[in-house]
């Protein structure tokens, strides 16, 4: 229930924000950190959780992504910022999600040569979604301290 509030939140404060007219450079910077550390929250509350966690991290990341990119941002600035950052939720939603479909088809695998093949191809498609994620995660650290630079010249 916490977590819905986490994803609600901030796409009600967004919605309410896009109602009101002309804001400035530094009320578009706080949006947008907002919806970012809303979906930084998530990652870090969920690391290391099991299958259907997982599926659900991958559906609330899916959900950040949507509400970045419906920010209305007119700081061209903010707005590429906007658009990786949406990149980078969607690529670690895709990454978590097949993760988690390769846990649970390695979980489901029978104790034969079938099942040790499955499980294999399970393992490294594993191995291939968190590589993609922690490459994902590092670009939105990267990208997190670099909005934070531009923010704080804007005050």
């Amino acid at each position: 229930m916490w977590r819905k509030w986490i994803v609600i939140a901030p796409v009600s404060l967004s919605i309410a924000l896009l109602v009101s007219s002309c804001e400035d450079q530094v009320t578009q910077c706080q949006r947008l950190i907002q919806v970012v550390n809303a979906g930084n929250s998530l990652i870090d509350q969920n690391k290391g959780e099991q299958v259907i966690t997982s599926l659900q991290l991958s559906r609330d990341l899916q959900a950040i992504t949507q509400s970045l990119e419906k920010l209305n941002l007119t700081d061209p600035n903010l707005k590429e910022f906007k658009r990786n950052f949406a990149s980078i939720f969607k690529n670690m939603s895709e990454a978590i999600a097949q993760a988690s479909l390769a846990l649970g088809a390695a979980k489901s695998a029978e104790a034969s040569p079938a099942g040790r093949e499955t499980l294999e191809q399970a393992r490294n498609e594993i191995d291939t979604s968190l590589t993609s994620a922690q490459s994902a995660g590092k670009q939105s650290d990267i990208l997190a301290e670099d909005l934070n630079k531009y923010c704080r010249r804007s005050q």
